[in-house]
């Protein structure tokens, strides 16, 4: 049937045609489910990448809070220890006294005209 028609293809040739073309079929299957599985896993790469580095970087936020608070802390016991020396009572010395009580004369004198 071929020998007189070359347009004409043999049942075998016809065959091994429509057999590549399912074969290639297939095979183009297995790589689109190969693809899909490779995305799949790059995906899944990524989100655990991006879990961990956001454990990292909030195990690192926290250090950074934390010695922010400590030094925080610290300051403000060092400002509290320190206005708590300048609040208490001071007794002052007999010459701190009479310093002071020359001062509040000589102001007084300024202030109303008094001699020097």
């Amino acid at each position: 049937m071929t020998r007189d028609n070359p347009k004409l293809l043999t049942d075998d040739a016809v065959e091994a045609a429509i057999t590549r073309v399912l074969e290639a079929e297939a095979a183009a299957r297995g790589a689109v489910a190969r693809a899909r599985g490779e995305a799949l896993e790059i995906a899944e790469d990524a989100r655990e990448k991006a879990r961990r580095l956001g454990l990292s970087t909030d195990l690192r936020i926290r250090a950074v809070r934390a010695a922010s608070d400590a030094k925080v802390t610290a300051k403000v016991a060092a400002l509290e220890a320190q206005a708590a020396a300048l609040g208490a009572a001071h007794d002052l010395a007999p010459a701190e006294l009479a310093s002071v009580g020359r001062a509040v004369a000589d102001l007084a004198r300024a202030l109303t005209g008094g001699p020097p």
